[in-house]
């Protein structure tokens, strides 16, 4: 399975969460750590689901860039 993650930078540090598992977060000081943190927070997020016997969502969002001339 493959979920879209949308990782933003602040002015403390960067922030992540996945769009398709709500309350699927994770913060850290830098982007590397976010990452790492992110991916660890999926797993135990999908692992949380199978032990109470929910569903597992699918991927329902989508990466895309849109690029404006100024």
């Amino acid at each position: 399975m493959r979920y879209l993650v949308v990782i933003e930078e602040s002015e403390t540090g960067f922030g992540a969460y996945v769009p398709d598992l709500p309350g699927c977060v994770a913060v850290a000081a830098t982007r590397d750590d976010v990452s790492r943190l992110i991916h660890q927070a999926v797993e135990f997020h999908l692992d949380g689901l199978k032990q109470d016997g929910l569903p597992i969502p699918t991927a329902h969002s989508f990466p895309d860039v849109v690029e404006i001339a100024t």
